[in-house]
């Protein structure tokens, strides 16, 4: 079959759009296909994804268990606790990139920011400091407060998500 326009979809029956390559079709021909087409492969893709995520997980586990004792050694022997390091395995060559991950005790960096400060040092010389407001917490507050921040306050959207049913009919 050749590749369908947008036009021609809806007319195409639902036996035949089964076969349709969806890993190749534009989002445009995706868009154009029947509700319930287009509900059948999003929930198969849903499904497919969670199956991958599973196996992908169990694999890097079995990478982490076959192959995480050799990498920390050869760290090691490097003078690295962190970072990439290279294993053989035969005719295999496996990268293992161990990233460190860095978290600050923020009581103890404001007790700290409060002492620089009072010696008279710039805080910003030594510590980043980005400031956040919940959005619960900024919608409780009274509308004057609320004018105070307002202009400091950017809203954007995030990426929306869609979850497709098909709808049930009550026949009482």
């Amino acid at each position: 079959m050749n590749r369908p326009t947008p036009a021609q979809i809806p007319s195409i029956p639902v036996s035949d759009l089964a076969a349709l390559p969806l890993a190749e079709m534009s989002v445009t021909q995706i868009a154009a296909l029947p509700p319930s087409q287009l509900q059948e492969a999003h929930t198969n893709l849903l499904a497919l994804q969670s199956m991958v995520k599973g196996v992908l997980d169990r694999v890097h586990a079995a990478l982490d268990q076959r192959y995480a004792e050799q990498a920390h050694a050869t760290r090691q022997a490097n003078g690295r606790d962190f970072g990439v390091c290279h294993l053989t395995d035969g005719s295999l060559r496996i990268t293992v990139d161990l990233p460190k991950k860095v978290t600050w005790d923020q009581v103890q960096l404001s007790v700290t920011a409060a002492r620089i400060a009072a010696a008279g040092d710039k805080v910003e010389d030594y510590i980043d400091t980005e400031y956040s407001i919940p959005e619960s917490r900024f919608n409780a507050w009274p509308p004057a407060l609320k004018e105070q921040f307002a202009q400091a306050r950017t809203v954007k959207p995030g990426k929306p998500s869609y979850r497709l049913a098909f709808i049930q009919e009550n026949h009482e």
